[in-house]
């Protein structure tokens, strides 16, 4: 069953230019310096995309409270934001009452060790997960502790799951943990410490 953990993909606008941005950002990062693409070229029609985009925005205190409107399902994050072109984006389901899951592929913009997925990329998306596990529990706050154990290397280039589940709250302090999965087998599992508190809004 998948739920609305997140605010969903939408057709055209900005979900699709920064799908763009996505493709965009591979294609870097593939090419590299051994590609005969006219980087110089390329690098001139970006910097003219980015003079379009600064010269449209909105003032930057605006752009913040729009963000932060709603119920809290922000589509703006790192992880599963549809307007972020670094999000890959994840998509979560419901296991259970306390539990949630999302299965993504990540290519190179995403590498740490050769062929592997980044530390701090695995760090980034348990910690999201976690706390999206918190608030499809019903209890949710701010990160005070993150642990996590790197068990093996986690692979680009193939399906991983990764998966959150809140185990307690006392008072409040809120316990959740978490892993990512590949081929069946565990490469990180995450403990973590959250406290029942919410950073204010901007308005």
């Amino acid at each position: 069953m998948t739920i609305d953990l997140q605010s969903g993909t939408r057709t055209g606008g900005v979900d699709a230019a920064a799908a763009a941005a996505r493709r965009v950002l591979a294609g870097l990062v593939r090419a590299g310096d051994l590609s005969d693409a006219d980087m110089s070229g390329i690098a001139d029609r970006l910097n003219s995309v980015a003079d379009d985009l600064e010269a449209a925005a909105p003032p930057l205190h605006d752009r913040l409270v729009h963000m932060w409107r709603g119920d809290g399902n922000t589509r703006h994050d790192p992880v599963t934001g549809p307007e972020n072109p670094i999000a890959p984006p994840l998509e979560y389901a419901a296991a259970d009452a306390r539990t949630i899951e999302a299965t993504t592929t990540l290519g190179l913009p995403y590498q740490g060790p050769p062929s592997s997925v980044h530390g701090g990329v695995s760090a980034l998306l348990l910690d999201h997960t976690l706390g999206v596990a918190n608030g499809w529990a019903g209890s949710s706050g701010m990160t005070a502790e993150l642990t996590l154990r790197y068990h093996r290397l986690t692979p680009l280039f193939e399906p991983l799951t990764i998966s959150a589940a809140q185990t307690s709250v006392d008072g409040r302090k809120i316990r959740t943990v978490g892993a990512i999965e590949a081929r069946g087998e565990t490469c990180v599992t995450a403990e973590g410490l959250f406290i029942a508190k919410h950073a204010p809004r901007p308005r």
